[in-house]
């Protein structure tokens, strides 16, 4: 019988593990056909962001939660890319570009968990 702690380890790893391969396609994907904006991290945070609030108003917890929560939207969604992309933007000359992306991200980011949340709690 394995332990508990060990199930858990299993559960958030494979979330993470699934989360992590559809970071790197929709990004692979996004860049293919739009190299010069981070379309595919932009994407990524924000359906991450709509799948959080989503689970938080289901109230969704146990091992649900830690595969989708913890392990796919922790794999999934990418604070250290977003911010390298947004550096990449400003020390490319491109300042507008940067901070329309950090606006972007941010409002879109609130405004995506918000409706996932709503979304979820409707039953």
């Amino acid at each position: 019988m394995m332990s508990n702690v060990f199930l858990t380890l299993l559960i958030v790893g494979t979330g993470g593990g699934l989360g992590a391969v559809s970071r790197y396609g929709v990004s692979r994907w996004a860049a293919h056909y739009f190299p010069s904006w981070p379309y595919g991290t932009l994407f990524i945070n924000l359906t991450g962001s709509f799948l959080l609030g989503w689970l938080a108003g289901a109230k969704v917890s146990g091992t649900a939660l830690l595969l989708l929560g913890t392990g796919f939207a922790g794999g999934y969604t990418t604070f250290s890319t977003f911010k390298l992309e947004t550096d990449a933007l400003h020390s490319g000359g491109r300042d507008r570009a940067a901070r329309l992306y950090l606006l972007l991200s941010y409002l879109l980011g609130f405004g995506a968990a918000f409706a996932g949340y709503l979304l979820g709690s409707v039953r």
